[in-house]
């Protein structure tokens, strides 16, 4: 299986300064119920997000797929994607290092 590593940016970034519309809080929330189900179908190794709120935040999700078009796929169906509240951009990826989960 192949990582592949997306970035996420929100396309208004005011939504987590200010707060979400309804359209975007709707399509967070799918967002994170489709992220959910694909780690529990062993697609996505992690996820998450910087906690700056401007317009340098991002968040990242690596997916475990066999091929490039696999992963595109994975990554438009993002919810958060599809309903355009988050641009985001593929790459291949490989982790060199993962340590404990600290928390």
């Amino acid at each position: 299986m192949n990582q592949f590593l997306y970035k996420l940016r929100p396309l208004r970034p005011e939504m987590l300064s200010q707060g979400p519309t309804p359209q975007e809080a709707s399509a967070v929330e799918a967002h994170f119920a489709y992220l959910s189900r694909l780690k529990d179908e062993g697609k996505v190794a992690m996820a998450g997000r910087t906690l700056t709120e401007d317009e340098h935040t991002f968040g990242i999700v690596i997916v475990l797929a066999e091929t490039q078009e696999e992963a595109l796929k994975l990554m438009e169906f993002d919810p958060a994607v599809s309903e355009g509240v988050m641009g985001a951009e593929l790459f291949p990826f490989r982790v060199a290092l993962w340590g404990e989960d600290p928390r």
